[in-house]
């Protein structure tokens, strides 16, 4: 494999991103929207320094959670799936297939961690003016914890395209995997729960878990800022599995790691199957 092949498709696919409407509405709205968690957080407690930046980094979780898959799955398979033309050129190229797929995906995830990194730097910089630098390493594992959950939605929607070569195809299914996972997982497991009972049922939750990459970070992120009390039924089965935070984050870091050598490997493969 040929790095800098890789480095150009990349760098092309970013300079594509960055001058794509969509990105820069994205851009704009997250950082609109993460300044103004952090802004009126702090109006909220009377610049009393209670908001700082643990809590405004869990007050902001819920809006990663829910946008970020959004955005990655639907960057992800409008690049995989453009115009037939322009990929049956780029294919027509002296390039391997596994550096088309490792270069577009590095691109894609290079434009949406700048537009991410752009708010969280503006939110930052607010709570880092008005209530000091309190959490502020907390803060730094939350935003990292974004970008892999990004990541992950960039690799499932490479094989979302690869899967379903047709664009209405392709969208269809990436939507349906955003209401799963976003959605319809937690009442799915839930549900399931009610029908097991005692250490069937905590082992079951601990076991689901590591299915959606959503519940990941959010019980990750829930861990770093110290938010026991609002754990749920899985993080707290997770805990107590595991004996403490410590050894929780280095396993669910390991699966969010699964959740993106997974979708990749499936990618590579399909592409390497097409006939395109």
């Amino acid at each position: 494999m040929d790095f800098r092949t890789v480095y150009d498709i990349g760098r092309h696919e970013l300079t594509i991103n960055i001058r794509n409407k969509w990105t820069v509405i994205f851009a704009v709205a997250f950082g609109i929207l993460v300044v103004g968690i952090a802004y009126f957080g702090i109006m909220a407690e009377g610049f009393s320094g209670m908001e700082n930046f643990t809590r405004t980094s869990a007050s902001m979780l819920n809006l990663v959670l829910y946008l970020v898959p959004l955005v990655a799955l639907t960057m992800g398979t409008l690049s995989f799936t453009g115009e037939r033309a322009i990929v049956e050129l780029l294919f027509a190229q002296p390039v391997s297939r596994s550096e088309v797929l490792l270069g577009k995906l590095a691109g894609l995830f290079a434009s949406l961690s700048l537009s991410m990194l752009a708010g969280f730097f503006a939110a930052g910089t607010v709570i880092l003016f008005f209530n000091g630098e309190e959490g502020l390493l907390a803060y730094g594992s939350f935003i990292l914890l974004s970008l892999m959950l990004a990541f992950v939605f960039l690799c499932i929607s490479a094989a979302v395209a690869t899967v379903n070569r047709r664009k209405a195809k392709a969208f269809g299914g990436a939507l349906f995997l955003w209401f799963f996972f976003v959605l319809f997982y937690d009442l799915i497991a839930l549900g399931i729960t009610l029908v097991l009972s005692g250490q069937t049922a905590n082992t079951f939750l601990f076991v689901s878990l590591f299915g959606n990459p959503v519940d990941i970070v959010r019980v990750a992120a829930l861990i770093l800022l110290n938010n026991v009390t609002i754990f749920g039924a899985a993080g707290a089965a997770l805990l107590r599995f595991l004996g403490g935070p410590i050894a929780s984050l280095v396993l669910l870091v390991g699966g969010l790691a699964l959740w993106i050598a997974a979708p990749l490997l499936l990618a590579h493969r399909l592409l390497r199957e097409q006939d395109i």
